[in-house]
């Protein structure tokens, strides 16, 4: 389900209170926003946790977080298996993760999209991330 990323020399776990993932900006640079809401965090705005069922979106529950879609650029995120073993797995450079921004009251989240697993990851986990290919 994606617990952890690794962007250029940052390697960024969700589980860290302040983590934050990289977000790609139209002219091309990247901006740093809050990934998702631990359960420890004091009753908020947003949702529990740092991840977006795509068919949840595709239903509209994420509307009253006025849901964006947006590119994640990285190197490689992390997955864990069954047994708790940590696999790494490494993207093309034109591959991006799929984002959603959702906000409310001037305040902005991210969270992964995850969609069913390929079939060749299956053993790993039954949820993915959405990986977008950028052609340029």
């Amino acid at each position: 389900m994606c617990g952890g990323i690794q962007y250029q020399d940052h390697k960024i776990y969700f589980p860290q209170p302040d983590a934050r993932l990289p977000i790609k900006l139209r002219g091309g640079g990247v901006t740093w926003i809050t990934w998702g809401r631990r359960q420890k965090e004091a009753i908020g705005k947003f949702p529990n946790g740092g991840w977006a069922r795509l068919d949840s979106i595709k239903m509209g529950k994420w509307k009253p977080w006025h849901p964006k879609p947006v590119l994640i650029p990285i190197e490689s995120f992390l997955e864990k298996d069954h047994n708790k073993q940590s696999h790494w797995i490494t993207l093309a450079t034109n591959m991006f993760l799929q984002g959603l921004v959702a906000e409310r009251n001037g305040e902005q989240r991210v969270y992964i999209v995850t969609e069913e697993t390929p079939p060749e990851y299956h053993w790993i986990h039954d949820r993915w991330p959405r990986l977008i290919k950028v052609s340029g």
